[in-house]
């Protein structure tokens, strides 16, 4: 039987999500985002312009049968606007840093947004119906005057077009003096917390005008900073659990029951550093861009500039798994750091079953890791590849001075201007989301 590696090599097949031509593309278009709602029926992409596009997945055709998983743009719209904070005399970009849904209650779905200051609850509905008939209304909808109305009738229902509606129903604002880098929704499905780089504050969903600190690292003197909160997310299954990341590479899980305010963790999650080893980047490349708990609980999938880490909530001492990302990298250090790439922030997914990690990497290349084989694969995300039902085909990278084959890329030749820092994965199925610089590819595994 093929390990899911060798069968997404094999068989898996990309979708275009673009809505607007290449040519067309401005900064503002730019991808900071990728959600699989809980289904994976939705798709949701936030862009630096502030603006939300969310995907719907096509229903299976029995006309075209290869028409099941692909994307189609379902709604657009604004989120966030430029604002201006003239107390401290500081622009607020409109760019979207996280979305993430609610669980489907009814018809509608929620969505949570955020930019760097502000975090918005949006509902996406459906409407195919429009109410006709109206006693004090004619049909443009001004009101008529009552001398006129000599009978009443009752309102009917008339079928129209399918439109879909997107409109705000909260507004969370004020609570951070620092950028917000991270909101995750509790398994409560009432509250959720948001995370900047020096706290961490647990909202109600139904109230606005306030919420709770529930983790501050704020030193009472700044120039005592040692670390900042790179990262946070709940539990999936406990709703007094979380877990956030810090700068110098560490995890914390904190419960929620044992105090109010969790500067004290339960359990701290940190790897030896090898002396030999550290070097002027050591910090740099061990602080941690992204940290998410497995579908099952058990596990917690990390980040750091170079590498992958798979820790075991039950294990503190060091990670369960480490998978080297791109190690060849480490003799380009010193020119990463000129060109600032040294602080891209890169994200992780877990695929459905939590034997398949991906995560990104540079010149449009993402990578896969076996949990069970210990197989790993690169692939490339270009637009090349991004023709329907396009085969990705897997990729390698020769390190500088090492045996190079045939369709070998040199570390030289890497394109550091093309990165892949947004990634996510379908909750039960081989379908993934890459953001690509300015567009979004969707691959999908195809029946083996």
């Amino acid at each position: 039987m093929l390990s899911p590696i060798q069968v997404l090599c094999s068989d898996i097949t990309t979708l275009s999500l673009e809505p607007e031509p290449f040519a067309s593309y401005t900064e503002a278009d730019i991808i900071s985002t990728v959600e699989f709602n809980h289904t994976g029926e939705l798709l949701a992409t936030g862009d630096k312009g502030g603006r939300v596009v969310i995907f719907q997945r096509e229903p299976e055709s029995k006309t075209e049968p290869f028409s099941q998983g692909e994307y189609n743009v379902y709604s657009t719209f604004q989120s966030h606007e430029p604002e201006f904070d003239y107390l401290k005399s500081l622009e607020i970009e409109e760019k979207i840093n996280k979305i993430r849904w609610l669980p489907q209650q009814n018809a509608a779905h929620f969505l949570l947004s955020t930019n760097d200051k502000t975090i918005k609850l949006w509902k996406v509905s459906e409407r195919d119906k429009r109410p006709e008939g109206y006693n004090l209304k004619d049909e443009e909808g001004r009101i008529k005057d009552i001398s006129t109305v000599t009978s009443l009738q009752v309102p009917v229902l008339k079928p129209m077009d399918l439109m879909v509606e997107v409109t705000p129903r909260r507004v969370f604002a004020n609570a951070h003096t620092y950028h917000i880098n991270s909101i995750s929704v509790n398994s409560d499905y009432e509250t959720y917390m948001s995370a900047d780089d020096l706290r961490i504050n647990l909202w109600n969903l139904d109230i606005t005008d306030r919420s709770f600190n529930i983790v501050d690292i704020k030193p009472a003197n700044m120039e005592d900073l040692t670390e900042v909160i790179t990262a946070a997310e709940f539990h999936p299954h406990h709703c007094n659990l979380f877990v956030y990341s810090s700068s110098k590479g560490t995890l914390r899980l904190c419960d929620m029951r044992e105090a109010a305010l969790c500067d004290k963790h339960s359990k701290l999650f940190e790897e030896p550093e090898d002396p030999s080893a550290r070097s002027f980047f050591s910090e740099i490349i061990s602080s941690v861009s992204d940290v998410k708990f497995s579908h099952s609980g058990r596990y917690l999938l990390t980040r750091d500039y170079l590498t992958a880490k798979v820790w075991d909530l039950n294990m503190e001492s060091k990670p369960l798994e480490t998978y080297q990302v791109h190690d060849y990298l480490r003799s380009k250090l010193c020119s990463l750091y000129e060109n600032d790439c040294i602080f891209d922030k890169f994200e992780c997914a877990w695929n459905g079953a939590d034997s398949v990690i991906m995560t990104g990497a540079y010149n449009n290349f993402f990578r896969m890791f076996d949990r069970n084989t210990k197989r790993d694969v690169t692939l490339e995300a270009s637009r090349e590849s991004s023709k329907p039902r396009a085969v990705l085909k897997p990729r390698r990278v020769c390190a500088a001075g090492g045996k190079r084959r045939k369709d070998d890329i040199s570390v030289d030749s890497l394109d550091f201007t093309k990165k892949i820092l947004h990634t996510a994965w379908h909750p039960t199925e081989n379908i993934i989301a890459i953001a690509s610089y300015t567009h979004t590819l969707s691959h999908t595994q195809e029946d083996a």
